[in-house]
């Protein structure tokens, strides 16, 4: 059933198995059905539409108001509940879940439980693609509930795929050229961006100054290079020889003290390391002195 409020009023929709049972003789059934609406439910000129059902095979309410009439008339639950399912993948149903609950046989109530094909229980797949339908079957024993999921043969599922078997990979795989041309159109625009001002507006001639002074830049830069290397040429070795003298006084001032604190062989050692120390430090200093030389 479907509502939808209409400025005239309720329309309501049916959707039946056997329209002609809903209509009735000459309409009995309608008017009567129309009576009770506005009377217990306070609805104004409800309009209602009966439309027959294209596969109830298909309908989960439908299905469950059938399986649950079969067990009040006496079927075993095993044998409608296969026979049930059976009919409703013979329809085309990708998948289907049964659920029988209650005293089905004896005074103990369980659960039984029939699938066929593949059914979704969770997530929004479960409550938009998966068809619902409840019945209650009354019996001696008690009640028996009937619960009944479908999934119709025009379902999309999240986890489909589809293989083309006359597929062209020609079709499918991308032109290695076409891209290439592609790519040189955008880096062109580039180009063209930056010599019209770029991104930012800067006008032609800033672009112009800004490029001759780095190229100026650059140029001083370079000579101050080439002059300092030519300078270093040119130019005679530093004097080292102070920086030595300054070292050999350092050196004596050293063992003056370090003499003061120890005995004679003590103070014999350390000045013949002050002698090696100096006599290396001399050398190295002729070495770079001639060195400069050359």
């Amino acid at each position: 059933m479907e509502l939808a409020p209409t400025p005239m009023g309720m329309q309501i929709v049916l959707k039946a198995e056997k329209p002609g049972m809903v209509i009735g003789k000459g309409g009995k059934n309608i008017r009567k059905i129309t009576t009770q609406l506005e009377e217990r439910f306070d609805l104004e000129d409800p309009q209602i539409d009966v439309q027959e059902v294209d596969e109830p095979d298909l309908n989960a309410q439908i299905v469950a108001d059938r399986l649950a009439n079969a067990l009040e008339r006496g079927w075993y639950f095993r044998k409608a509940g296969h026979t049930t399912i059976d009919r409703i993948m013979e329809a085309g149903a990708l998948g289907a879940e049964i659920v029988l609950s209650g005293k089905v046989t004896g005074n103990r109530g369980r659960v039984e439980k029939f699938n066929r094909g593949y059914i979704k229980h969770n997530g929004e797949p479960a409550e938009e693609i998966v068809d619902h339908g409840k019945g209650v079957a009354v019996m001696k024993l008690g009640t028996i509930g009937v619960s009944v999921k479908i999934i119709p043969p025009e379902a999309k599922l999240p986890d489909d795929f589809e293989i083309h078997e006359d597929a062209n990979i020609e079709d499918l795989v991308v032109d290695e050229e076409e891209t290439g041309e592609e790519l040189e159109e955008l880096l062109e625009g580039e180009g063209e961006e930056a010599e019209a001002g770029g991104p930012e507006g800067e006008a032609p001639e800033d672009a112009a100054e800004t490029e001759a002074a780095e190229e100026a830049a650059v140029e001083e830069i370079v000579e101050e290079d080439v002059d300092a290397e030519e300078g270093a040429s040119t130019t005679s070795p530093p004097d080292t020889d102070g920086d030595v003298e300054e070292d050999l006084d350092e050196l004596a001032a050293d063992v003056e003290a370090e003499a003061e604190d120890v005995e004679s062989e003590d103070f014999d050692e350390l000045e013949s390391d002050a002698e090696e120390t100096a006599e290396e430090l001399l050398e190295e200093m002729d070495e770079e002195s001639e060195e400069g030389e050359e």
